[in-house]
């Protein structure tokens, strides 16, 4: 079996996850059917960060590095054949960031040992992952609590003949939530034509910067919900929500290299009508409700609210002055809810973790326990600041991933008459 059986590390009560400015506490254990000569026993406490250009690549471009510690455990001598511990201590520092694992770059915190032999012989070494999480309390970032609304308003047109306008406005209930939140959505769509408005799409999303020689931005659908279009002459309102799963934090505190952001971008086809609303997910849930309890993002699910969309360019108004008026705006249903990613606490979960316990959509306002998750999954990358600009992949999972296989325009041409904007497109010129 050779002279070294085993040699291994181990931390304390079986910890993996440790808070920054936590001692890390550990044994390292040898194993020796023979009598083994040695320079020094030496164990070392890193943490640190690489990206690269290429995905899945371990050949980093950039690193930094957040803490190096090293302790000596043995001086020159020989060890006996036979067990022997070595127990050792680190204090973490209060500034390291949270352990991260992505395709083009990671945040590592491992402790190292290392026998180191007389000359000409081979050293022996081994080392442990260690996670650490800094937890993103939602509470410092100013106004979470606050709702989140943005507009948007995009003409209906066939070359130069205008048929109207659609207006847009999507708002959440908060601006911020942890691992299993419903993210509330609502959205208004009014649409000021006579043509139909393609189905509404919900995404939530991910985008991954990495700082390497120019950024690469790794942009992934979590989630996604569809509804109904909305009918011509028409007002409807969507009330739906998206269940936080298992993702990494937002941004990452005292690392510079890789940064998190997500996004909740609720867009029409046709017309091509987007509105992005930026969301914080972090370990620290909000612990104030929402303000304006009676207006529309605070409201369950298919509770109609009222949400005043900006007013549409005067041009637009006069074009819809022929048109029928509006009616009461209805509720739209839903065609498909896909949440895109394994259940909860299964995707990055670090085993040996602590996991949240089973929430209802509306979380403790401080768990014991918070979720560390490190890994992003499956991502799709794109460049920026390029020679040539951005270029995005050809994957499904572009934004938003049905998109993609539609053809374009996916219907006809809008007649004379409906192009008029004027005249009701279940009129024929006969009637």
């Amino acid at each position: 079996m050779g002279r070294v059986q085993l040699f291994e590390i181990s931390l304390s009560h079986g910890r993996v996850v440790y808070s920054p400015g936590e001692p890390l506490a550990g044994t390292v254990r040898v194993r020796l059917g023979a009598p083994l000569p040695f320079r020094a026993i030496r164990v070392t406490c890193t943490g640190s960060c690489g990206v690269s250009n290429k995905a899945n690549d371990a050949a980093w471009v950039v690193e930094e590095s957040y803490f190096n510690s090293s302790l000596s455990l043995a001086d020159k001598g020989s060890l006996p054949a036979g067990e022997h511990s070595f127990p050792f201590q680190f204090l973490l520092p209060a500034t390291a960031p949270t352990s991260f694992e992505g395709p083009f770059g990671k945040i590592v915190h491992q402790v190292r040992a290392t026998i180191h032999t007389p000359r000409f012989s081979k050293d022996h070494k081994c080392s442990l992952v260690f996670y650490i999480l800094s937890p993103l309390n939602l509470n410092s970032i100013p106004d979470i609590e606050q709702p989140n609304v943005a507009s948007a308003t995009k003409k209906f047109s066939y070359k130069l003949v205008k048929t109207g306008s659609v207006v847009l406005t999507a708002s959440t209930d908060l601006r911020g939530y942890v691992v299993g939140q419903a993210l509330r959505l609502h959205a208004d769509i009014e649409n000021q034509s006579g043509k139909d408005t393609s189905p509404v799409v919900a995404s939530l999303l991910q985008k991954v910067s990495y700082k390497a020689k120019r950024w690469i931005h790794d942009v992934r659908t979590i989630a996604e919900v569809e509804g109904a279009g909305v009918k011509a002459w028409r007002r409807a309102q969507w009330h739906e929500q998206i269940l936080v799963p298992a993702l990494p934090q937002s941004a990452l505190p005292g690392c510079s290299l890789i940064h998190i952001d997500y996004y909740l971008q609720v867009s029409l086809k046709a017309p091509e009508a987007t509105v992005t609303l930026p969301v914080f997910i972090g370990n620290i849930a909000v612990n104030h409700a929402p303000l304006s309890p009676g207006s529309g993002p605070g409201l369950p699910p298919g509770v109609p609210a009222l949400v005043v969309p900006s007013a549409p360019p005067q041009e637009e108004a006069e074009a819809a002055v022929g048109g029928p008026h509006f009616l009461d705006p209805v509720s739209l249903s839903t065609k498909s809810h896909s949440q895109q990613q394994p259940p909860l606490g299964t995707l990055g979960s670090v085993p040996g973790a602590p996991e949240p316990d089973p929430q209802d959509g509306s979380p403790a306002p401080h768990p014991l326990h918070p979720l560390l998750c490190i890994s992003t999954g499956a991502t799709v990358p794109y460049f920026a600041e390029g020679s040539g600009g951005p270029v995005p992949t050809t994957s499904t999972l572009i934004l938003p991933p049905e998109y993609s296989s539609w053809g374009y325009p996916y219907e006809a041409p809008p007649s004379y008459e409906q192009s008029c904007g004027g005249v009701d497109p279940s009129l024929t010129p006969e009637s």
